[in-house]
């Protein structure tokens, strides 16, 4: 099985690993132990930003983004239903309602259109996800956040090295919220960051990532442990220097699926728009006359010749059942796209020959199944 993603690990890393566990430094009681900060200073200099402190998992980075901003009890969010469910999680968990809008359907991302149409009064901020790896229109969404006094959040979480308008993306956003889950561009195993230039969120960021506290035993506000350990930063700093091969190689394999899929009529590719670079860590194809069983259909004849292929996300959060609660929403982009979408493998693991395998058989499946 061709895997749809799969971590690159390699005797750096494990030797990283083997340094932190005889220096005895697993882990600090306010979250900034040597490795960490050397973690730290690197990714913000990679994202092109003043401020970066790691954390245990790309969900504690989105807890604390909306924290941070000043979210509270009864405040909306504006956000994308087409993404994992952790956007919306993040929202809850502070107490907000989030207000799901629909999406581009080209990008899949968050409709900046749409955004403007759901303001109300209590609206507070709004997450933009660059879903795929595929940046989000953050020049325009930035321009209404200012309009009317939001602050903007982006779920970077797939899009390590990605570019918008020539720069790394997050760079447009208030603060920025990573993921170094498995499957991810580079790992840690588990773990996340968050990122800004705003000195004020920051202090709140490192306040709120250790329980409230300036100082040892000493909270100046309602925080939580969302500490990384050592170990974990060990690894992401190796990963962080492997990250522009891994991206290299992702984007080749990209390329050479667009060579090879570009003459089927059936399929809608990814989009890359020529002021942006995607990260490549999902290659999203559309079944463009589907319906849901037949795209799933397609997946399941996929995954029988070896070829992991996935659907990211097939559920709508406004559809799930724990989020109906927060109202009814009509997002026709958003369910058009969840019964039409899958990924195909293009992680550094996956080979040229592999590459031209997943194209050729899809191409046979399609024409098998009449699609």
């Amino acid at each position: 099985m061709i895997p749809i993603n799969a971590p690159q690990i390699g005797e750096e890393e494990i030797t990283a690993v083997i340094e932190v566990l005889r220096s005895g430094v697993l882990t600090h009681s306010l979250g900034e132990g040597p490795m960490v900060k050397k973690f730290e200073d690197a990714f913000a200099k990679f994202v092109e930003a003043k401020y970066a402190f790691a954390v245990n998992n790309g969900t504690a980075a989105l807890h604390m983004a909306i924290l941070a901003v000043g979210i509270e009890p009864g405040d909306e969010v504006i956000i994308p239903s087409f993404t994992f469910v952790a956007t919306a999680e993040a929202v809850v968990l502070a107490g907000g309602r989030p207000v799901f809008v629909d999406i581009d359907p080209a990008t899949y991302n968050i409709s900046p259109c749409e955004i403007e149409k759901a303001i109300t009064p209590k609206t507070k901020a709004i997450v933009a996800v660059d879903l795929y790896g595929t940046p989000a229109d953050l020049k325009h969404i930035r321009e209404i956040a200012e309009k009317y006094g939001l602050k903007v959040i982006e779920d970077a979480a797939q899009a390590h090295g990605a570019v918008y308008r020539s720069k790394p993306v997050g760079y447009y956003a208030d603060v920025t919220c990573w993921s170094f889950y498995a499957s991810k561009n580079m790992t840690t195993g588990e773990g996340g960051m968050v990122t800004t230039n705003d000195p004020d969120i920051a202090e709140k960021l490192k306040l709120i990532r250790s329980h409230g506290e300036k100082e040892k035993y000493l909270s100046v506000m309602l925080g939580h442990n969302y500490r990384m350990s050592e170990l974990q930063a060990a690894i992401g700093y190796v990963q962080l220097t492997k990250l522009p091969s891994f991206l290299f190689k992702r984007r080749v394999n990209a390329e050479k699926l667009t060579e090879r899929l570009h003459e089927v009529n059936q399929l809608q590719l990814p989009l890359e728009a020529e002021d942006c670079r995607n990260s490549w860590y999902l290659y999203t194809i559309r079944v463009k006359n589907a319906n849901r069983d037949k795209r799933d259909l397609l997946l399941h004849n996929l995954k029988l010749r070896g070829i992991g292929a996935e659907v990211y996300y097939a559920t709508p959060i406004h559809w799930m059942p724990y989020y109906r609660r927060f109202g009814e929403f009509h997002l026709p982009e958003t369910e058009r796209a969840s019964a039409q979408v899958l990924s195909l493998p293009v992680h550094p693991g996956v080979n040229l020959e592999q590459v031209n395998y997943i194209a050729d058989t899809l191409i046979e499946i399609l024409n098998q199944l009449k699609l």
